[in-house]
C-alpha cells in the first residue's frame, strides 16, 4: 500500500492542483446560471431540514443532487454561505474527475507509458478547459456524469461486472442520459452481463425511486424528454429545419431560428432509440468474429455521446464533455502514444466556443455551420472505425502524432 501511495502522490498532487485551478475559475458566482433556478431550492431545503422539500424541488437530474447532496451537508458545520454550498455541491464531480486522472495515470505507468503521455492524460482529465463551461453554466452533474460512465465501461473491460454495473447505475442516477453508456458496458465484459444489469438497475432505482415517490420528478424527466419548448441551439444537426426569425434588438439585426414543432418529441427519445440498433450491431460483428478489439466499447460510447451532442437541439457548450472524456480514455488505454485527438478536440472547442464566436460576432447559421463542419466529419470516422475494416488505423491519426513527435523533438 505503501508503494502505491508513493507512486501515485506526483499524480495525486497534479490532479488535486487540476480540479483547484478549475474550481476556482469556474466557480466563482452562483447568481446567474441554471444552479440559481434549478438545484439551489432543493438544496436550500435540505439544509433547513426539509427532506421532503429537498425531494419535491429536486430537478429532473435530482439523482445527482441526492449523490452530492453529503457534501452539501458538510458546509453546516461552518456555516457556510450561498458561495460555499455552490462549490460544495460540484466538489464531488471535480474529485470523480480527479480519481479517473490518478486511475489512468497509474494505468499508464504500469505499461511504461511516457510522461509527457501521463501528464497529458492527467491534465485533460483534472483539468479539462471544457468542465470550465459546465461549471459556469451551474451543471457540475455533466463532468460526474461522464466520469462515471467512461469509468464504468472502462472498469467492464477489466472483467468486473459488479464494478461496471455499480458505476453505470450511479451514472443513470445522476443523469439520464447515461443510458447511452449500458450498451457499451455490456458489450465490454466478457461475462457476468446480467449481474452487471441488475446492479445497475438496483442502484439506479433505490437513489430514484424515493425522488419519483415525493414528488413531480418522474413528471420533470418526462418533460425533459419531450419538452414543450425547446432550447433550440445551433450547435446540432437539426438547425437549418428551423424557420428563420429576424428581429431586430437595440438597433441591431438579428437573426436566428425556431425549433420546427415536430422536433421536441422527437429529439432526446431518437438519441436513446438510435444507441439500441447501434450497440447491437457492434455486437453482431464481435460475435460473427468481425471485430474484436479491446477498445471497441471505448470507441462505441466515443460515437454515442457525440451523436447525443449532434441530435440533441439543447446542445449547450459543455455537452461535448463526456466525448471528450470518453475520447482520450480510448486514445491512451494501450499506451499508445500521446491523447493528440482529445487534446485538439478539446482546445478547440474552448477556443471556438469562447473565443473564437464571440470575438468575430458569428451569425447563429454560421455557428451551425462551423458545428457542422467539426461534427460530421467526426461522426462519419467514429462510424467507420466501428463498421468498416481498417478504418479506425485512420481515425488514430498517427500521421497527426508523427508529426507533432517531430515538432517536439
Amino acid at each position: 500500500m505503501r508503494v502505491r501511495v508513493r507512486e501515485n502522490l506526483l499524480a495525486t498532487l497534479g490532479a488535486a492542483l487540476g480540479i483547484s485551478l478549475v474550481g476556482w475559475l469556474g466557480l466563482t458566482d452562483w447568481a446567474w446560471n441554471d444552479y440559481d433556478r434549478e438545484a439551489r431550492p432543493a438544496f436550500d431545503a435540505l439544509l433547513a431540514g426539509h427532506l421532503l422539500g429537498f425531494l419535491k424541488l429536486a430537478p429532473a437530474y435530482g439523482g445527482s443532487l441526492v449523490l452530492r447532496a453529503p457534501f452539501v451537508l458538510i458546509t453546516k458545520l461552518w456555516g457556510g454561505g450561498q458561495l460555499a454550498i455552490y462549490r460544495a455541491s460540484a466538489a464531488p464531480c471535480l474529485i470523480a474527475s480527479a480519481i479517473l486522472g490518478v486511475w489512468l495515470v497509474a494505468r499508464l505507468r504500469a505499461r511504461g507509458v511516457p510522461l509527457m503521455t501521463r501528464a497529458l492524460a492527467l491534465g485533460l482529465c483534472a483539468a479539462n478547459p471544457v468542465t470550465l463551461l459546465a461549471l459556469e453554466t451551474g451543471h457540475p452533474e455533466e463532468l460526474l456524469g461522464a466520469v462515471l460512465c467512461v469509468a464504468a465501461v472502462a472498469v467492464a473491460l477489466d472483467g468486473r461486472p459488479l464494478g461496471a454495473g455499480a458505476l453505470l447505475g450511479l451514472a443513470v442516477a445522476n443523469q439520464e442520459w447515461a443510458l447511452l453508456a449500458a450498451g457499451p458496458v455490456l458489450l465490454a465484459l466478457p461475462r457476468g452481463r446480467v449481474r452487471a444489469a441488475a446492479v445497475a438497475l438496483a442502484l439506479a432505482g433505490a437513489i430514484l425511486l424515493p425522488l419519483a415517490a415525493a414528488g413531480p420528478f418522474v413528471a420533470q424527466v418526462k418533460g425533459a424528454a419531450a419538452p414543450d419548448n425547446l432550447v433550440f441551439s445551433p450547435w446540432q444537426l437539426w438547425w437549418f429545419l428551423g424557420p428563420p426569425l429576424h428581429r431586430v434588438i437595440a438597433g441591431e439585426p438579428w437573426a436566428t431560428r425556431l425549433d420546427p414543432g415536430w422536433l421536441a418529441a422527437v429529439a432526446h427519445p431518437l438519441i436513446v432509440a438510435v444507441a439500441l440498433p447501434l450497440s447491437l450491431l457492434c455486437a453482431w460483428r464481435r460475435r460473427r468474429g468481425l471485430r474484436a478489439a479491446a477498445r471497441e466499447p471505448l470507441l462505441l460510447l466515443c460515437l454515442l455521446l457525440l451523436l447525443r451532442c449532434a441530435l440533441d437541439p439543447w446542445d449547450n457548450w459543455y455537452y461535448p464533455l463526456p466525448f471528450l472524456l470518453a475520447l482520450l480514455v480510448w486514445e491512451v488505454r494501450d499506451g499508445s502514444g500521446p491523447p493528440i485527438l482529445a487534446l485538439c478536440a478539446s482546445g478547440a472547442w474552448w477556443i471556438l466556443t469562447q473565443w473564437l464566436v464571440p470575438s468575430h460576432g458569428f451569425s447563429a447559421d454560421e455557428q451551425s455551420l462551423l458545428f457542422l463542419a467539426a461534427a460530421v466529419p467526426a461522426l462519419i470516422a467514429l462510424l467507420l472505425a466501428l463498421y468498416a475494416p481498417g478504418a479506425g488505423r485512420r481515425l488514430r491519426a498517427r500521421p497527426l502524432r508523427r508529426a507533432v513527435r517531430a515538432a517536439a523533438a
